[in-house]
């Protein structure tokens, strides 16, 4: 695992054994952040990823300079982990935040341009994230939402805020904008 472009291109990414948690895929990483590229300028985002697990979007968002990055995640283990390599990296504005989820966005009342998710595949209720994101108005005006889930999932097409399906593998990531 590695951090695909930006300033710290090139830089792997070493989690500890004991974490749990199934990273995006560089493949997979690397053609999200293609299409983004077309829709975003990184230098001007303020980014929440969401299910943080190893800080992986994370700290691609930070190493391409977005103006802030805040990591939600509810393992010990991997937010500890978050924190310690985003302090090695050196990552200004990056904010680690312990806390589930779901009660994160029930409180959170900050605007973010572009909010990540990667729930475990397997967790109930995970498209919840979607209807609180949009009830709660938490993406800017040019905002977007990226839900990442496996194949075969949910067809999540038929939402009224439902944008694009990119596929890359068995990688899934439906967007979706105001």
């Amino acid at each position: 695992m590695r951090i695909v472009s930006g300033r710290y291109r090139g830089r792997i990414i070493h989690p500890p054994k004991n974490l749990r948690a199934r990273p995006t895929t560089d493949f997979a990483k690397e053609n999200l952040f293609n299409v983004l590229t077309n829709l975003v300028d990184f230098e001007d985002i303020d980014v929440l990823d969401l299910f943080a697990g190893t800080g992986s979007i994370s700290y691609e968002f930070a190493s391409r300079g977005a103006k802030s990055v805040t990591a939600v995640e509810l393992n010990d283990t991997h937010y500890l982990f978050i924190k310690k390599s985003a302090a090695e990296y050196g990552f200004e504005n990056f904010y680690t935040v312990k806390s589930n989820v779901f009660l994160y966005l029930k409180s959170c009342n900050r605007k973010f341009d572009v909010i990540f998710s990667d729930a475990p595949y397997d967790l109930d209720g995970s498209d919840e994230v979607i209807d609180l994101v949009f009830s709660r108005d938490l993406l800017s005006k040019e905002g977007i939402l990226i839900f990442e889930h496996s194949f075969p999932a949910p067809d999540h097409t038929s939402h009224p805020n439902f944008h694009s399906l990119r596929t890359y593998g068995s990688v899934r990531f439906s967007l979706f904008t105001k």
